[in-house]
């Protein structure tokens, strides 16, 4: 019997960080990635989510925005950016930001930042700023090129350092150091969702 041809998902995400994120969790789940799109932040993907949920009627589609503070809990934002999913859709919410699923990962991340285990919370979900978390902890991190590329520099102007976003990719996609979805869904209830979701992609 031929083998049938992989299940090739779309994507639509806030910015690249997400991109390798997603990426990183459709391989885990065993399906494809075709495009992604969006990239571009929050208000362009919310102009665009009627096209890709159009689309999502005919080609299997997942979309990934961060709750921030735009709603006071995930279903809430997904019913006011939302209400009527396409049968292919998946729309999920990182509860509050990315990086608290990254975070989740509590072991990979404090060996790749290079800081005390303890140093890194137990609840990442329930941070306000999950991003700011992350660079405070670069800010202990023993090594000075983590320091120098994920801290903003003074007089900058910025939230993050000069290489914050490369750094973050590097730790999703290093295949050393690299994070571990299935070990951060334990601790982030918002991406066991979404892992949940995306198998439910293989058994359809």
């Amino acid at each position: 019997m031929p083998t049938p041809p992989p299940l090739v998902i779309f994507g639509a995400v806030e910015g690249i960080v997400d991109e390798a994120v997603l990426r990183c969790l459709l391989v885990h789940a065993h399906l494809t990635a075709g495009s992604v799109y969006g990239k571009n932040g929050k208000t362009f993907l919310r102009r665009n989510l009627d096209r890709y949920n159009e689309a999502a009627r005919h080609f299997p589609w997942v979309v990934l925005v961060d709750l921030n503070h735009d709603a006071a809990c995930a279903p809430d934002l997904r019913v006011s950016w939302l209400p009527n999913p396409a049968r292919r859709m998946c729309f999920r919410v990182a509860v509050r930001e990315i990086e608290a699923w990254l975070l989740a990962d509590r072991e990979s991340l404090a060996c790749f930042l290079g800081v005390a285990l303890s140093k890194v919370p137990h609840n990442p979900e329930s941070l306000e700023d999950p991003k700011r978390t992350m660079i405070d902890l670069a800010r202990c991190s023993r090594r000075r090129e983590i320091r120098e590329d994920m801290i903003p520099r003074p007089g900058s102007g910025r939230n993050v350092g000069p290489a914050y976003t490369s750094r973050i990719i590097e730790f999703v996609t290093d295949p050393h150091l690299s994070w571990k979805p299935d070990v951060a869904a334990k601790y982030a209830d918002s991406l066991n969702r979404c892992l949940r979701s995306l198998a439910r992609f293989v058994e359809s």
